[in-house]
């Protein structure tokens, strides 16, 4: 890994974090739990899990690193459990695709953030590659928009935003380890979703595909994300979360049956090819 250039660590990061992801929609469709039941373990477990990690890595330095995240790490435990939080309304209360299109706008919010507040101003290829994917994403959201939920559309743009705050963060602390604050915010998530919770027992198979799903799909991929914009742009990263759009609705359509539209599969073959070559291209840069 050391041997990698930083293009290539960001990439790699990034990549494994989304295809780790990618099955998080069909966990939460397949599992019974409730809303915020589902919320408080995805808070709970991922948090236990993280942080047995931080104190074998750090030992006796774990109070220092989470003192040491400073007012960027406190921004980003807040965007990390907002975000955290309306996914799972937004995929709750409308179709899998409609989400997952939602949050494919997140590389456009990180390119207009990070220009703003990082005054890292996208090159020509990425900005093509943005304008490429968001088109793909209009045209895949023009033909749902009619049978999704506007509730549910709402905390997928809410999501979207929280994941282009997190990643220009992120990007802003390079410097620091972050990943305290993912565990913080966590916790958070874990603590709100307490209060709602009618019942935090898991029967059936819900007992293998909760923990799973906060283990495989939560807790690594999210402290990959969150060093993966030490070495690359915050919309870069946000760039392979397009990978979703299309693959999660996949893995719904090959379990439950619930097919996503022509224009879905369209629209994420261009996002797929568009993705491919923009990270072909910026590999053979670095």
């Amino acid at each position: 890994m050391n041997k990698l250039s930083n293009q290539k660590k960001g990439s790699l990061l990034a990549f494994i974090a989304v295809m780790l992801i990618t099955p998080d929609s069909i966990f939460i469709r397949l599992a019974n739990i409730e809303t915020w039941g589902m919320l408080f373990y995805r808070g709970a477990i991922p948090f236990l899990v993280v942080l047995t990690g931080l104190i074998f890595f750090y030992k006796n330095n774990l109070l220092k690193a989470l003192v040491n995240i400073g007012y960027p790490g406190i921004f980003y435990v807040i965007s990390f459990s907002i975000c955290n939080i309306t996914f799972i309304i937004s995929i709750q209360n409308t179709n899998v695709a409609n989400t997952l299109v939602m949050i494919a706008m997140a590389p456009m919010l990180s390119a207009i953030l990070g220009s703003i507040f990082l005054k890292e101003i996208p090159d020509l290829k990425t900005w093509i590659a943005i304008i490429i994917t968001l088109i793909s994403v209009t045209y895949i959201f023009h033909d749902s928009i009619e049978t999704g939920n506007f509730y549910g559309d709402l905390f997928g743009i809410i999501t979207s935003f929280g994941l282009a705050c997190n990643a220009v963060i992120a990007r802003y602390a390079k410097n620091r380890d972050l990943v305290p604050s993912a565990v913080i915010g966590k916790l958070c998530v874990a603590i709100f979703a307490f209060f709602f919770v009618d019942s935090f027992s898991l029967i059936g198979s819900d007992l293998i595909i909760v923990p799973l799903m906060c283990i495989m799909c939560v807790a690594i991929p999210f402290v990959l994300v969150t060093i993966a914009p030490r070495f690359i742009p915050a919309e870069e990263v946000n760039l392979f979360f397009l990978l979703e759009t299309i693959i999660g609705p996949f893995w719904v359509w090959l379990i439950i049956k619930e097919q996503p539209s022509l224009e879905t599969i369209q629209g994420g073959a261009v996002i797929i090819l568009t993705i491919a070559i923009h990270s072909f291209l910026k590999l053979r840069k670095s």
